[in-house]
């Protein structure tokens, strides 16, 4: 039963980027060709969204689920690993045209070549796990 919660904002976060266009192909194609503000507009909104939920998390000592409080730590200044770990991921997306997210989304919706997509994305998290120790962070 608690893990209903966690299915039902699933659900509902599958369906407004459906209905967004977020998990559209043609829509990232655009947004990586610069042709249209449609996909830039959905990121601005949740980037603003984050920075407004992390203010209001650490001004007003919000807790989570467990009645802990939650402690945000300050992350290091922008360094070559977020370069590069950026780039393997804008490439992936690009040439996928889609991000993790979204590809559930679009399995869930019936596009089977997804499984693809998926299966590449697990073995790139295997690979990463495989490999982290020897990658500089």
């Amino acid at each position: 039963m608690k893990a209903l919660k966690y299915i039902v904002v699933g659900f509902v976060f599958g369906i407004v980027l459906t209905k967004s266009e977020a998990v559209s192909w043609y829509r990232i194609y655009e947004m990586f060709l610069f042709q249209s503000f449609h996909m830039y507009g959905i990121i601005m909104v949740a980037v603003v969204t984050g920075v407004i939920g992390i203010q209001i998390i650490k001004r007003r000592n919000i807790k989570d689920i467990k009645g802990l409080p939650i402690e945000i730590i300050t992350k290091e200044a922008g360094s070559t690993r977020f370069w590069v770990g950026g780039i393997f991921f804008g490439l992936g997306w690009a040439l996928v045209g889609s991000c993790p997210g979204p590809i559930f989304i679009l399995l869930g919706a019936g596009f089977l070549p997804i499984i693809l997509v998926l299966f590449g994305a697990l073995f790139g998290t295997f690979l990463y796990g495989l490999m982290k120790n020897k990658l500089p962070h």
